[in-house]
């Protein structure tokens, strides 16, 4: 298996991975710390519109254009 510098950097920093793992034929899967950071959200670009996904108080995710 290869293994990216990049996911031993991050892994090694946050504790979480950051790359993108998929199973077989399923959908990527993402760790929600290494995603957000420790700012707590992320800017999303889909379609010409900007979409904002935070961690909430309560540790929930939501998403909001």
């Amino acid at each position: 298996m290869h293994t990216d510098p990049a996911d031993v950097r991050i892994e090694a920093e946050t504790g979480h991975r950051s790359s993108p793992r998929t199973g077989p034929g399923g959908p990527a899967s993402l760790d929600s710390h290494a995603l957000l950071g420790a700012a707590g959200e992320v800017l999303i670009a889909h379609c010409g519109e900007t979409y904002r996904l935070r961690r909430t108080r309560q540790n929930k995710l939501i998403l909001t254009k």
